[in-house]
């Protein structure tokens, strides 16, 4: 029997936080769809190839990366997460220790497994 379409995504989100706790190049190669479009907190428009090199290199190391408020919308073919991360690490060499907003949108790939096509990440006041 297939899971309901929010415990996957439930499930695929925790993959994702894991693979970019230890910048795992290849389940963000999985779950990361080749057209992704991911605006970052400093308003740079990265693709999946910019956002891998970013883990692989070392240029983004992140620590921790802790969920919280987590908001799932089922839209049919896609589906929108919202979620406040306290994320510690850093970026390009400068610390960063804050909570940031992270939106996504799933799709299904055509293997059948969901992956991001768009994601938003900013800096929660």
């Amino acid at each position: 029997m297939n899971k309901p379409v929010k415990a996957q995504i439930l499930e695929a989100e925790e993959r994702l936080r894991i693979a970019m706790l230890r910048s795992d190049v290849k389940a963000l190669n999985e779950l990361l769809a080749p057209e992704l479009i991911f605006t970052n907190h400093l308003g740079q428009v990265l693709s999946k190839q910019d956002d891998l090199v970013a883990h692989q290199s070392g240029m983004l190391r992140i620590s921790d990366l802790t969920p919280s408020e987590q908001y799932i919308h089922c839209s049919g073919s896609f589906v929108i997460v919202s979620v406040r991360m306290h994320l510690s690490g850093s970026y390009a060499g400068k610390a960063s220790d804050g909570d940031f907003r992270f939106t996504r949108i799933w799709t299904l790939s055509s293997s059948g497994t969901w992956h991001i096509v768009a994601a938003h990440s900013s800096m929660v006041a």
